[in-house]
């Protein structure tokens, strides 16, 4: 288990007491189930009619992959349910507070009974646990987590500060997360849809208007630019619209768009000397390049890249 799952392992256990020592519960298909001992805040584990649980109402995910989830069906078909999911109850019915996946894939597998904890709370502290657990599954799309960050603060009243705290993240890690909320929703749908990563997201949020987000989203994904590429166009953006009529004079015609190899250009040069590179270029392809470096070891380590290709 990496470092980062284990740090945010932090806010589920701030929630539900009893996990293992490093804070974090162990993944679906783990070989090991905790004892009703190292679980102190829940019941023993009971085997519940699987007719008599309801999904949860304050699921946080609304996308469950269905090749993982026929995955898991199998596996339970042959080796049962490992880890037991979490419910609370609610008068002779229960409801999921975590582990509606497996849920799922029980139902699928055609258990009758499912094993489960039972954790009393009420309808916020249910949301809570809800949403902390999701938000620290790997598989979430940002789209996801961000969505999961707006409810907390609207639905259960905390603060961005509380909620990193919660969640073991860090506040500007949160406050990026809820920025891609800003953003047109075609936009958003191509960050569910993985067609553009976070990073490509920090660079369309750099710009103001929806227009030209939109723009530089459809160009990023038409051309499949990377990160650096994507942050070039938007600064080349910005700088235009901040020089004196667009960065062009009355008389002038705007300029015609940089082909793709000399944004290329820039990302790979750029990386010796923190971008702080830039280019200018003429209808007729004339131009020239300005590199600004701030130590000699940047220029001994571009002339090494440099003679290395030779």
């Amino acid at each position: 288990m990496s470092n980062k799952r284990a740090a945010l392992g932090k806010g589920l256990g701030a929630l539900i007491s009893g996990l293992d020592q490093t804070g974090t519960a162990p993944a679906a298909g783990t070989a090991s189930v905790r004892t009703p001992a190292a679980v102190p805040a829940l019941a023993s584990i009971n085997e519940i009619p699987v007719d008599k649980i309801s999904a949860n109402p304050y699921q946080p995910r609304s996308n469950f992959d269905e090749q993982a989830l026929a995955e898991l069906t199998d596996s339970i078909r042959q080796l049962g349910i490992i880890q037991p999911i979490t419910v609370r109850k609610i008068g002779l019915r229960y409801q999921i507070i975590s582990g509606e996946r497996r849920f799922k894939a029980a139902k699928a597998a055609g258990l009758e009974t499912i094993p489960a904890y039972i954790k009393e709370t009420d309808d916020q502290g249910m949301l809570e646990m809800a949403i902390v657990e999701n938000i620290q599954r790997e598989d979430l799309d940002a789209i996801e987590v961000a969505l999961s960050f707006q409810r907390l603060m609207d639905e259960c009243h905390l603060t961005q500060d509380s909620m990193a705290d919660k969640v073991g993240k860090k506040r500007a890690t949160v406050a990026n997360y809820l920025r891609l909320l800003k953003l047109p929703a075609e936009i958003q749908v191509c960050i569910r849809d993985k067609k553009i990563s976070m990073g490509h997201a920090k660079a369309i949020l750099s710009l103001t208007e929806p227009e030209v987000q939109l723009g530089l989203c459809d160009e990023i994904v038409r051309k499949g630019l990377s990160v650096r590429a994507a942050e070039a166009k938007a600064q080349a953006i910005l700088k235009k619209a901040a020089a004196p009529n667009g960065g062009q004079k009355e008389e002038e015609k705007p300029m015609a768009e940089l082909p793709d190899s000399y944004y290329r250009v820039l990302e790979i040069v750029g990386k010796y000397f923190g971008n702080n590179i830039s280019l200018k270029r003429s209808e007729q392809g004339k131009g020239s390049i300005t590199i600004q470096f701030s130590s000699d070891a940047e220029v001994e380590s571009f002339l090494k890249a440099i003679e290395g290709i030779n």
